[in-house]
């Protein structure tokens, strides 16, 4: 059914990321912006139900591609962060990327995680604007790549392993204008395991 989409619950508390990133901007970034998106994705599909002529229709397409890539972006990067181990969360993964398919297909196409990181960090810092760093399996070439998209737009070519919100809502209020430092301290919270489900997924080739 169109216009019925919801805000997911975030698999852990606001200030589970800090020192990282901070609870005010996991709260206005989640409950907030992505709300945004979903009310706005549905207030849209339900006029595109409603709409009577293909002009209507063409007119809402724009919206939905926005806000519909919005929510399914934030949906997944929700998934992508878990809490580093530290005192707090002493039984977490944050940033861990444990020997397994993923690293080695990350050693296979990057050289190495901390070759990846760099490529990722140096194309995403980049982006023009506000936009989406990914790292991604590429289905034809069977290889996992770096890749950006603008705005709000989801990965439509390959299947998305982990993706990075660089939109300043996702990091201004604790790294200003830096988004580079951003880039370097996110990695302490990526959550690697979800990130190997997915790509395990991707190459036995489930639709994602």
């Amino acid at each position: 059914m169109s216009g019925t989409h919801t805000l997911p619950n975030l698999p852990y508390s606001n200030n589970a990321l800090e020192p990282y990133i901070i609870g005010e901007i996991m709260r206005l970034h989640h409950d907030k912006h992505h709300k945004t998106y979903i009310d706005a994705l549905n207030a849209a599909e339900n006029n595109y139900a409603r709409a009577t002529t293909p002009k209507e229709r063409i007119a809402l397409q724009s919206a939905i591609r926005f806000n519909g890539g919005g929510h399914i972006n934030h949906s997944l990067f929700w998934k992508n962060l878990t809490p580093a181990p530290d005192g707090t969360h002493v039984k977490s993964n944050g940033g861990i990327l444990k020997d397994g398919p993923l690293k080695d297909a990350i050693k296979r196409d990057f050289g190495s995680l901390e070759d990846f990181i760099k490529e990722f960090n140096s194309t995403t810092t980049a982006i023009q604007g506000s936009g989406w760093g990914w790292l991604a399996w590429n289905p034809k070439t069977k290889v996992l790549e770096v890749v950006t998209t603008p705005n709000q737009d989801p990965v439509l070519t390959h299947v998305p392993i982990i993706g990075v919100d660089v939109w300043e809502h996702a990091y201004y209020l604790q790294y200003f204008n830096a988004r580079a430092a951003y880039l370097e301290k996110i990695w302490n919270v990526i959550n690697w395991e979800e990130g190997e489900k997915r790509y395990n997924e991707a190459v036995s080739g489930s639709k994602l």
